[in-house]
């Protein structure tokens, strides 16, 4: 079996600038510059046949480069429950169309994929439980005003993903142009 999502990497000098402000909020396990991405579709565990199925659909996803801006930052949970920290994208409808391409790549190969709204966002860090909501809000806070130069979108990769004790390990498996 392998785990599989589609996404956009982020490059190495836009991962530079996310990587210094991951400080000052006890409990995170951040993401290191490799991890960064803007998810397109998750389409999670499935057999070898079934991630040639969906390598093959995907193929059929391109659309011509864009550009894309992250902007500002936020939080998935609440309170106690907060669990992750994230970068915001820019609303952008190539991205949205790109997402909805993706995500009917993986429908076509036969996956049912669950059903919600597709919130672009590159996360930063994962929280531990004990993370201090109050901190948490201050580190937004201090963060909320991140704008990225824009970020040119030429392609995007299939990626599988190797959950460990220490997160998880995301490969490059195919890579697509735009």
């Amino acid at each position: 079996m392998i785990r599989l999502f589609a996404a956009i990497a982020i490059p190495p000098d836009v991962a530079e600038t996310l990587n210094r402000r991951q400080s000052g909020l006890p409990g995170a396990k951040w993401r290191p510059a490799e991890a960064l991405h803007v998810t397109l579709a998750f389409y999670g565990e499935m057999d070898e046949r079934r991630a040639d199925e969906v390598a093959s659909e995907l193929s059929r996803a391109g659309g011509g480069p864009f550009e894309i801006e992250l902007s500002g930052v936020g939080a998935f949970g609440e309170g106690h429950r907060t669990h992750a920290v994230w970068a915001g994208v820019a609303p952008n409808d190539r991205l949205d169309v790109l997402a909805g391409r993706c995500r009917a790549a993986g429908e076509r190969a036969g996956l049912k994929l669950e059903k919600r709204a597709y919130r672009p966002h590159v996360t930063l860090a994962y929280l531990k439980p004990q993370a201090d909501p109050a901190r948490i809000a201050a580190w937004i806070q201090g963060h909320n005003l991140l704008r990225s130069p824009p970020i040119r979108v030429d392609r995007f990769g299939l990626y599988s993903s190797v959950l460990t004790h220490d997160g998880s390990h995301y490969a490059l498996e195919r890579e697509y142009p735009l």
